[in-house]
């Protein structure tokens, strides 16, 4: 039983085989009511927590609390690879739009194409002439500029306006600090000082 514990833990990220023998052991020798909370939570969320129909994040509800708000603005929609983007996206308060999460990005190595990653719902939407603006908030990863170009050039034929947020040099941040790629699309990005 500790030995498959163990290897319970070690499948989340992050978490090698000495890091999950000591979750295991700490449970055992020190919270087992903490253990019984842990492994209630998880059946729980296992059992209950689904994508939502509209935006593909994860929800206990058919819809999520950030489709379901008539108060955010329907015409944006933000689109992002993991809906621990969005979590990131909501602290800021900036955005007050809608978001539709892919889930990953393009890979056809390892068998993730457009279908997998939800892009024909996500056309279906633009469809719907209901929106004028798409964010890409990809990572600035290769291949999340790789699904950024494909949703581009997807969104383009419907007469939508496509943005992209900017990458560049953190606040707080020195240039000398900075590798070239990070400095590459700071300068191709910038923007008028006012």
């Amino acid at each position: 039983m500790i030995e498959s514990l163990n290897k319970a833990f070690s499948i989340l990220p992050g978490v090698g085989t000495k890091t999950a023998q000591r979750f295991v052991y700490h449970l055992l020798e020190r919270n087992r009511e903490g253990g019984l909370l842990l492994a209630k939570a998880l059946v729980d969320a296992m059992e209950n927590v689904k994508h939502c129909s509209s935006c593909r994040t994860l929800s206990e509800k058919e819809v999520c609390n950030i489709c379901a708000n008539q108060n955010r603005d329907s015409s944006k929609l933000c689109i992002v690879e993991t809906p621990t983007d969005i979590h990131a996206i909501e602290q800021s308060g900036v955005y007050q739009g809608k978001y539709f999460v892919l889930s990953g990005y393009l890979s056809p190595i390892d068998g993730i194409g457009a279908t997998e990653l939800g892009l024909d719902d996500l056309e279906l939407k633009l469809k719907s002439k209901t929106i004028d603006e798409i964010i890409l908030a990809t990572n600035a990863t290769v291949e999340g500029e790789v699904t950024a170009h494909y949703i581009s050039k997807m969104a383009s034929q419907f007469d939508i306006n496509i943005t992209r947020i900017a990458h560049g040099i953190p606040i707080g941040g020195e240039l000398e600090y900075a590798d070239i790629n990070t400095i590459a699309h700071a300068l191709s990005g910038r923007k008028k000082y006012d």
